[in-house]
């Protein structure tokens, strides 16, 4: 007897479409049954007219936690991630302290049970040298990650060397090392400020070379070493020239960000402080740029960088525009924001499921559980209404931010419920969520 039977849906992942009666056992999808296929359960549910998505898979998340939880904590940001539609985050290390030992990763788990809404797994940064490295791994976090510019020294790897040092260190583990671009020297140059405040020179300081010269170091370097590397945040023309020459050289993927495909660097003229984040906006060229990419199917997978701050520290005056707390907030207006995209044609949703659950959970070893609507995976489940729509509202926000760079952005779809290992979340009963760890490598 199935524990559950959703009778009547339109099933879509990155596999295809089909009509089918999807079953959960134990709070794992059981089977996926004929229409109107004869079946015992505990609990049956008509779902008929509505769309079926597995949950999103959001691979880089700052979660703030510990030590800026006035910005973001594991209990709010999980909760956004949730109404969101993001059943699974993969929460970044560059917290406080920032997650580089075995001792900052074990307190962190600690920190995050019995306060998460959703499945979290963690990201360990990479320090240049490499000490302790077994133990670290013997954790199972998802991944290293490796930062070039704007880091401290100890693990900014701004040089080749250190690059290929630590790709190579990583190399026995089979751990996928995630590799943020950039240039430090162009970073740390001076630039003047302008009648802008510093936003000319926060732009020249990460133009899109910088980003280019760090996707081909990182290219290059896993080519050299054999390690397998996911590089964050494309979001230029010239990074995605540069990715296309040199992509097939390596086992490599990259990620791009809904405001990278939706936002320019216009939005500096509305609300400057609230959308400062680093990479920064860029021009329109490149946004046209990145939605190419993403039909050429060069980008592998989208991502949130949900990175939130106080609305006050947002808010603020700074004289130098290089001074606004970089981020902004994207876990609970992911699915609408990929909705947009497909509204303006440019996706349609199984190209949601591919490129914002199915391909995250496989390159970052989620692949046996998270990501398909398949027999053996966890049921958890997005269920979508194609006769409703959706608007992103500051006020709705659950996220300590307050606010989202979508406001007003209306979609439709509607989102009826979001299922946890067959579970259907709702926003005020206690969290569901698992510490996630490996379950495959591929």
């Amino acid at each position: 007897m199935f524990d559950l039977l959703l009778r009547g849906a339109f099933l879509v992942d990155a596999h295809g479409e089909r009509h089918a009666d999807l079953t959960i056992i134990d709070g794992k999808i059981a089977a996926l049954l004929t229409p109107n296929t004869p079946a015992e359960s505990r609990t049956t549910r008509n779902v008929h007219g509505l769309v079926i998505l597995p949950g999103l898979v959001d691979t880089h998340v700052h979660l703030c936690d510990p030590g800026y939880t006035h910005k973001e904590d594991f209990a709010s940001g999980t909760l956004a991630a949730a109404l969101g539609g993001v059943t699974t985050l993969l929460d970044m290390p560059t917290d406080s302290p920032i997650t580089t030992t075995a001792q900052d990763l074990r307190e962190k788990m600690a920190i995050a049970r019995g306060r998460i809404h959703v499945d979290v797994g963690f990201q360990v940064a990479k320090l240049c040298d490499h000490a302790s490295l077994d133990e670290i791994r013997a954790l199972d976090p998802v991944s290293f990650e490796m930062f070039m510019a704007g880091v401290p020294e100890a693990y900014r790897h701004d040089t080749q060397l250190r690059l290929v040092n630590s790709l190579k260190a990583l190399k026995p583990f089979d751990t996928l090392a995630c590799i943020s671009p950039g240039d430090h020297a162009l970073q740390s140059a001076p630039q003047t400020l302008t009648g802008r405040a510093g936003l000319d020179a926060l732009l020249a300081s990460r133009p899109p070379v910088a980003e280019a010269a760090g996707i081909a170091n990182a290219v290059l370097a896993a080519a050299s070493t054999g390690t397998r590397v996911h590089v964050r945040q494309g979001n230029s023309m010239l990074g995605m020239q540069t990715w296309r020459r040199l992509r097939d050289l390596a086992d490599v993927t990259i990620e791009t960000t809904p405001q990278a495909l939706l936002l320019t660097e216009d939005a500096y003229d509305e609300r400057r402080n609230f959308f400062k984040a680093l990479p920064p906006l860029r021009a329109k060229e490149d946004r046209d740029a990145m939605i190419a990419a993403v039909k050429e199917g060069l980008i592998d997978m989208i991502v949130t960088d949900h990175a939130p701050h106080a609305y006050a520290e947002k808010a603020a005056h700074y004289d130098d525009f290089r001074d606004v707390p970089s981020g902004m907030p994207g876990v609970q207006t992911f699915l609408a924001a990929m909705l947009s995209l497909v509204k303006a044609g440019h996706l349609d949703l199984r190209n949601v499921a591919t490129l914002c659950a199915y391909h995250p959970a496989q390159r970052f070893g989620l692949g046996a559980s998270k990501g398909l609507l398949a027999p053996g995976f966890d049921a958890d489940l997005l269920l979508l209404d194609p006769e409703g729509k959706t608007t992103a509202r500051n006020e709705d926000q659950r996220s300590k931010a307050r606010y989202t760079p979508f406001d007003g952005m209306s979609v439709p779809w509607s989102l009826q419920d979001v299922y946890l290992r067959g579970n259907v979340l709702k926003e005020h009963e206690a969290a569901q969520g698992k510490i996630v760890r490996i379950t495959a490598r591929k």
